[in-house]
């Protein structure tokens, strides 16, 4: 496959279960190697992984780690995200404490800081984690499944902070089982399917395929190539050099594409 996210869009990857989004956020973040070709983040490859600007990414994933028993504050949570692994104390004191605060108040828990994460419920928690990958200021922000466990309100609210995050022009890419309150905080989808890019336009259109309204050749690969121009693609803008640049060479996206009776 061979895709681009530049600056300032917001990005959704699709897929069930299985079908590749999790292995390709962990290629991303530099946790495992791509087996052939290239992944850049911010214009390094994640193989240089002592070159990659890990500071600028921030990441969201499904559920808080500090389920286990310790407890821990939001304000807590939130600081530990200034926690670099070699220089783990540097984020200490008033500094520190006013950055955690003011990622909390971008998310609406301000007044939360001092209850413990356990009380607090699925959304909430979820906030919370955005919170603490906001406190660095990062210029892409990377979420795993956030609408997973959260009831609509909880969903609703989180999409209102996601649309405020896309407007003051930060990079988002979310995995997405379906799109859901998000649809109008996702300008592009990327839709995958046994390790294969099967669709990549707008998120709309991708989302009917995601939802079986239009039929897609599979074996083919793609529902449109990606070297052909699709004037409502939602690429990267031309403006913008891509801040995350995905190429396997082992697998094409082909131009078939189909509609089903």
């Amino acid at each position: 496959m061979s895709l681009a996210v530049g600056g300032g869009e917001s990005v959704a990857l699709l897929g069930a279960n299985g079908s590749g989004k999790s292995t390709l956020v962990k290629a991303v973040l530099g946790l495992v190697p791509p087996a052939s070709g290239s992944i850049e983040v911010l214009g390094t490859p994640t193989t240089r992984r002592h070159r990659v600007p890990w500071q600028r990414i921030g990441y969201v994933p499904q559920r808080i780690g500090a389920g286990s028993g310790v407890p821990a504050t939001a304000l807590e949570v939130v600081r530990s995200g200034l926690l670099g692994p070699r220089r783990p104390w540097a984020d200490r004191g008033r500094t520190a404490k006013r950055k955690a605060m003011a990622a909390l108040d971008a998310v609406g828990l301000a007044h939360r800081a001092g209850d413990h994460v356990q009380v607090f419920s699925g959304g909430q928690a979820q906030r919370v984690l955005i919170a603490r990958a906001l406190v660095r200021s990062p210029e892409l922000l990377i979420l795993d499944e956030p609408l997973a466990g959260i009831d609509r309100a909880s969903r609703e609210s989180l999409a209102m902070i996601l649309q405020g995050l896309r407007a003051q022009g930060l990079t988002l890419v979310t995995v997405l089982h379906e799109m859901g309150e998000l649809a109008d905080v996702v300008q592009r989808a990327i839709l995958l399917q046994d390790g294969r890019l099967v669709a990549d336009g707008p998120a709309a259109e991708v989302a009917r395929l995601r939802d079986g309204r239009v039929g897609v050749s599979v074996s083919g690969g793609g529902y449109w190539d990606h070297g052909d121009h699709h004037p409502d693609a939602g690429g990267p803008p031309a403006h913008h050099a891509p801040v995350l640049d995905h190429r396997l060479p082992e697998a094409r996206p082909s131009t078939g594409r189909s509609t089903r009776p």
